[in-house]
């Protein structure tokens, strides 16, 4: 390691959270709207050659974990062998998937073989009518996806559950238990005002403490901690294996401690989930920049970094849906 990835308060990047695309095959409503096609074209992608050149610079200055995310990862042709890239580069010590699971089925296997370790699954409900309402998609999929997954041997498999009042609040309970009988971790997560649907749901945000507040009343909670490099906090449901995490960017942000960035489709390093700051990578890449250049042009971008997030003081600041950012 020849760098480190420090911005100008002080935070030490160690996290790059990588989308491989814009696309997705569900249509979240608090993410991306019904019949929505503005996606990026693919002459814009960044190939697997140019991801690789972006994350072997990462690791070079200290980055360690990288997540694959989207849009929907599996929808992106040859993932396993993107995977594969980069789980060999070394100073990449985690390789992790975000993914609605929808495709795991078929590709659990090959992923786990190209070294992924470990795996977040979005899951709201387990209606399968209230999935479909709020998905668009197939219940019966994501839970064969999740079962395929568990037998390829990936573990912790994270379910991300985005609580929203009025819509799957009621299931909070429910999906403890259904985590507590499959072995799966449960993470809890509140909306955010990304782009027009996201601040369309904020009608529906909750404030997380009251869910905690909700469960300590039905389970003993002990504090807990799980791998990875993302900001939930954790606590166990005693007399079981079942960690919950909370992840809460609008009741109790977690800026101070952020550690990673975010790289779309497109080569856009995103600085902030909550601010436009940003810098374009493709077009250096397509200038033939050297692995010095690169490195140099990351650590400059580093030095803009925003403090923190506005989601309260601007909900409407970010026009961008959170398919574009990258998870």
């Amino acid at each position: 390691m020849s760098h480190t990835l420090t911005d100008t308060y002080g935070r030490r990047i160690t996290y790059l959270r990588l989308s491989v695309t814009d696309r997705c095959d569900l249509r979240c409503f608090y993410c991306l709207p019904q019949g929505f096609t503005d996606f990026e074209v693919p002459e814009h992608w960044l190939d697997f050659d140019e991801i690789e050149r972006v994350v072997a610079a990462f690791a070079d200055m200290g980055v360690q974990r990288l997540r694959l995310t989207g849009g929907e990862p599996l929808v992106r042709r040859g993932l396993p062998d993107l995977a594969a890239q980069l789980s060999s580069i070394p100073g990449i010590d985690d390789l992790s998937l975000s993914t609605n699971a929808v495709q795991l089925a078929k590709q659990a296997q090959a992923l786990k073989q190209a070294g992924v370790s470990r795996l977040n699954v979005s899951l709201d409900s387990i209606q399968a009518d209230r999935f479909k309402q709020i998905t668009g998609g197939p219940l019966d999929k994501v839970l064969r996806g999740l079962a395929t997954a568990q037998q390829a041997g990936f573990h912790p498999i994270k379910l991300n559950m985005v609580v929203m009042k009025g819509v799957n609040d009621d299931e909070v309970e429910a999906m403890v238990q259904f985590c507590i009988e499959h072995g799966y971790t449960l993470r809890f997560i509140e909306t955010m005002p990304m782009g027009d649907t996201g601040r369309d749901a904020a009608d529906h945000y909750l404030d997380l403490r009251e869910v905690r507040a909700r469960l300590e009343q039905r389970f003993e909670l002990v504090d807990a901690v799980m791998p990875g490099g993302g900001p939930a906090k954790y606590v166990q449901v005693a007399g079981t294996d079942l960690k919950l995490g909370f992840i809460t960017p609008i009741s109790q942000h977690f800026c101070d401690t952020c550690n990673r960035v975010r790289l779309g489709v497109d080569g856009t390093l995103y600085l902030c989930l909550g601010q436009d700051h940003s810098v374009e990578l493709r077009p250096h890449l397509r200038q033939g920049i050297s692995h010095d250049g690169l490195v140099n042009l990351l650590t400059e971008a580093i030095a803009r970094k925003p403090h923190k997030h506005e989601f309260r003081e601007k909900p409407t600041q970010v026009v961008r849906f959170m398919s574009q950012t990258g998870g």
